[in-house]
């Protein structure tokens, strides 16, 4: 990918609302019946026009004298026909000319917004900005590659004009919890912006690592980038050169970022870092035990820990800390030109602050009655360091508890309540709700990959409005757009973020970018089918097992059912684990409610008694859920290593079945129990539970077959 380097700061310019919507006042021609329905998001104005224009390896790519934007955009546009379908074209300073792909300027014309005008002499790409050539050369590729194949292009003619609903057009991605590499990073940067999604948020730091180089605290990196992985398998695996169990990690110098920032912002993307205050802070009290709550028992973090879930540990307020955090700040500002820093600011839980007599000492020094006002300073200090430097503060819905400044703005994770308190107040806000634009939960019902066990599917992030009906319009302006959040708690591996990513990302980017009234998941969805295919000539790993609507038929006895096949007995906190091993290569995924692990097997015709097996494996619990550990019941064990139980047709009572455990205890990976279910008469539903002695580990269900011996077949 040829690269160009922005040489000034670059932050996404914000269209209001009402001018965007006074823009496409005459928005009235259905897309779907235009020769542009190939085009994802959809373009907002698309007149109807005839002929075609035919795009090979003679068409001349003209850019204006001098403009170096123009220049770049055309070049993109160039290598991505020659990736796609391979072709090259040639780029050159000059004047329109018959036959040619033209990148020309109107003034007038919004920030990332552009006309596209196609006849059979020309291919005309109109905008003020780098951003709406961009996004122009963009869509005229997608028209190029409605059909797979290499070589020259026939593209129907077409008059776009068309312009974004939304300033913020984002995608987060963590880093901390799994590292991406830098070569990683910058492909999902190019296919953010094929996406004409222009913000990406970066979340670097969080208790399980600080991946982010800071030079005047070098043990931030040192020491928070690594950890050793959670459970019995990582355990066992020793680095010859410590003795001790493999460190996992990586972290990103100050160069690497330097450049990545350069990368995006040749594709108009800007990078919003994240550095989270004043919870999840143990990777870097882990460096520096200094910045830890230290009077209060337990609270010392003497490496970095890799469970997952809500740590309480905080951050504690002396005057060195924020010290501290200006100096990282500072460091932070000299590396991303972005308007916004994120702060973080969730789910720091204030037990660690109540219990400390130094805190609440701190406190009355400040004057501050609680600690939810302790954490709005804390946080305030910070804002202040930013706006020193021109910027602005963003962080998490909870940053609102407490109070902030005017000037500060909110992303809503917590459903949509937070950015409509936002807005009513006066704050600037970003729609990033959970669960629908969370890209870890699964794609569907049938979706067996690891993540959170909730579903949000294409058509559920399609559907999401980033204004709902409760806002004013002059609260909906304060909506600077929308974004989806990819945690990669259970995304080891950069093919899975991909896999969680993608297509959902084209369903998030034409509901940042397409007017709400021309929203049209049908459409949509045919659409994506030219969109799936670009995928693949890009290598973009997506996902298929939500593509269709119709679910998948319950395998019948006799057949395998996976875990996602049964049903939960409850989900109070579903979650799709990965197993405990093998370490490296594939792994199953194991879906179960952590807070009462229990499935249910259903409809089994028992007439005549069953051969029953069950593929079962352990997963370490490192899972930080407070008073919610102790509401876990687990059976009481027959022997050492537990058992796993079958009850028919209901979960309390005498076991139909009980199966040891003694076997599977010992292996990290998968173990196949089996027994004989009783003969009953008719049809009946099979509860699965586990006995043990501790939560940790906690065992699994990844397949379950009920079969009559005497017809059962080898897979």
């Amino acid at each position: 990918m040829i690269q160009v380097v922005r040489s000034r700061a670059h932050a996404p310019r914000l269209m209001s609302v009402a001018a965007l919507m006074a823009a496409l006042a005459s928005a009235t021609v259905a897309l779907a019946e235009t020769p542009a329905g190939s085009v994802i998001p959809r373009p907002a104005v698309v007149p109807p026009t005839q002929g075609v224009f035919d795009l090979g390896e003679g068409t001349v790519l003209i850019v204006p004298h001098g403009d170096a934007e123009a220049l770049r955009a055309a070049t993109y546009f160039a290598d991505l026909m020659q990736r796609t379908r391979g072709m090259n074209l040639t780029v050159r300073e000059g004047e329109i000319a018959p036959g040619a792909v033209v990148f020309r300027r109107a003034s007038e014309i919004a920030a990332d917004a552009y006309r596209l005008d196609v006849t059979p002499r020309s291919a005309v790409i109109t905008a003020g900005d780098f951003g709406g050539l961009l996004y122009g050369s963009i869509s005229l590729w997608q028209l190029a590659t409605v059909e797979a194949g290499q070589g020259a292009a026939t593209i129907p003619a077409v008059a776009i004009s068309d312009a974004p609903r939304f300033g913020w057009r984002g995608v987060m991605l963590d880093s901390a919890r799994h590292y991406q590499s830098p070569e990683f990073i910058k492909g999902f940067i190019d296919w953010m912006a094929l996406h004409k999604l222009n913000v990406f948020h970066w979340h670097l730091t969080d208790d399980q690592a600080w991946r982010l180089e800071i030079k005047r605290y070098p043990k931030l990196t040192e020491v928070g980038g690594w950890r050793v992985h959670a459970g019995a398998a990582a355990q066992k695996d020793i680095d010859p050169a410590t003795g001790r169990p493999r460190l996992y990690g990586g972290i990103y110098t100050q160069d690497q970022v330097l450049d990545i920032v350069a990368y995006a912002a040749a594709r108009n993307i800007v990078v919003v870092p994240e550095i989270d205050v004043p919870g999840h802070a143990s990777a870097a009290i882990a460096a520096y035990p200094e910045l830890g709550v230290t009077d209060v028992p337990g609270a010392a973090v003497p490496a970095v820990p890799a469970d997952w879930g809500v740590y309480p540990t905080l951050f504690n307020v002396e005057e060195a800390t924020l010290v501290f955090f200006e100096n990282v700040m500072d460091e932070v500002v000299a590396l991303f030109p972005s308007e916004y820093v994120h702060i973080g600011g969730d789910e720091a839980v204030k037990d660690q602050w109540k219990a400390s007599p130094r805190v609440q000492e701190r406190m009355r020094e400040l004057g501050l009655v609680d600690e939810e006002k302790l954490q709005s300073w804390f946080v305030a200090r910070l804002e202040k360091r930013l706006n020193d430097h021109g910027r602005r503060m963003i962080g998490w819905d909870e940053i609102l508890e407490g109070g902030i400044n005017p000037n500060a703005s909110v992303m809503s994770w917590r459903g949509v309540e937070g950015a409509v308190e936002a807005a009513r107040l006066g704050h600037d806000t970003v729609m990033s709700p959970a669960p629908v634009l969370y890209l870890d939960n699964r794609q569907s019902a049938d979706d067996g990959s690891p993540g959170r066990g909730f579903t949000s599917t294409l058509r559920d992030v399609y559907s999401f409005d980033p204004t709902p009906d409760v806002l004013t319009p002059e609260q909906a302006r304060r909506v600077l757009g929308v974004q989806g959040n990819l945690f990669t708690e259970h995304m080891r591996t950069e093919d899975r973020v991909e896999y969680q990513a993608f297509p959902r990302i084209s369903a998030l980017a034409e509901m940042a970018w397409t007017p709400h009234a021309r929203m049209d998941f049908a459409d949509f969805r045919k659409r994506l089918d030219p969109q799936l295919a670009r995928y693949r000539a890009l290598g973009v790993d997506y996902a298929t097992i939500g593509l269709s609507e119709t679910p998948a038929p319950t395998p019948p006895d006799g057949e395998r059912r996976y875990d996602h096949q049964m049903k939960l007995c409850s989900a109070a906190l579903p979650l799709s684990l990965i197993d405990d091993a093998p370490l490296e290569g594939e792994r199953p995924a194991l879906l179960m409610d952590i807070l009462n692990p229990c499935w249910i097997y259903q409809s089994a015709d028992l007439t005549r008694g069953l051969r029953f097996e069950a593929a079962v494996g352990q997963v370490p619990f490192n899972f930080q859920i407070g008073a919610d550990r102790d509401k876990i019941r687990l059976g009481a064990p027959r022997t050492p290593a537990g058992e796993l139980e079958v009850r028919i047709d209901g979960c309390e009572g005498e076991p139909a079945l009980i199966l040891p455990l003694a076997e599977a205890a010992g292996n990290d990976g998968i173990t196949t129990l089996s027994g004989q279910l009783p003969a009953r008469a008719g049809q009946h539903d099979l509860c699965l539970k586990f006995t043990q002695k501790e939560l940790d580990p906690m065992w699994g269900v990844d397949w379950v077959r009920v079969s009559d011996p005497a017809k059962r077949e080898e897979d």
